[in-house]
């Protein structure tokens, strides 16, 4: 037996479209980006010794990127 399926997504063009339009420029990637790097940057700086070597493991065995 075959059944009917439809998807319209006509509705969520337009809801991502007035989304997208009421953040116009309080929304910027780059920025966003730069930021995360730089929280990274923080998070690891100053290791002491035993953390730095848990650390360079957790990257080796690519838990940490």
């Amino acid at each position: 037996m075959l059944h009917e399926f439809r998807l319209d997504i006509g509705d969520d063009h337009e809801r991502l479209a007035l989304v997208l339009e009421a953040s116009a420029g309080l929304y910027d990637p780059i920025a966003l980006l730069e930021g995360e790097r730089e929280a990274h940057r923080l998070l690891y700086s100053n290791l002491d010794a035993e953390q730095q070597a848990i650390y360079d493991e957790l990257r080796a065995a690519g838990v940490l990127g």
